[in-house]
């Protein structure tokens, strides 16, 4: 005969640190957008305001990196957006650091 026990899985919670790394993550990415738009706008020209954004957005994605990295001692929460948000966080940290190395 078939078990008639039921299972079922608890929900859990997203980390905080989570959520934040992969807001952060978009909101770097849409940083990058601006500085493409406000650059396209400018023909190029607009160096120092595109540069001081780009030198934030590439902190802000440091910064959620290391948000990111200190979600994963959290406790009885999911785990997915802290691997997202990590993930993420560090693509475009590199990607940042790229274009600021190479001076694009």
């Amino acid at each position: 005969m078939a078990s008639k026990k039921k299972y079922s899985f608890a929900e859990k919670n997203y980390s905080e640190g989570g959520r934040a790394s992969t807001i952060i993550a978009c909101a770097s990415l849409g940083l990058f957008v601006i500085d493409a738009v406000i650059s396209f706008a400018a023909n190029g020209k607009a160096g120092r305001i595109v540069g001081l954004l780009a030198i934030g957005a590439a902190l802000l994605s440091v910064y959620g990196f290391y948000v990111g990295m200190k979600s994963f001692a959290e406790k009885g929460v999911s785990l997915r957006l802290s691997i997202i948000g990590s993930i993420s966080c560090g693509v475009v940290m590199i990607g940042w650091l790229t274009i600021l190395l190479r001076g694009i």
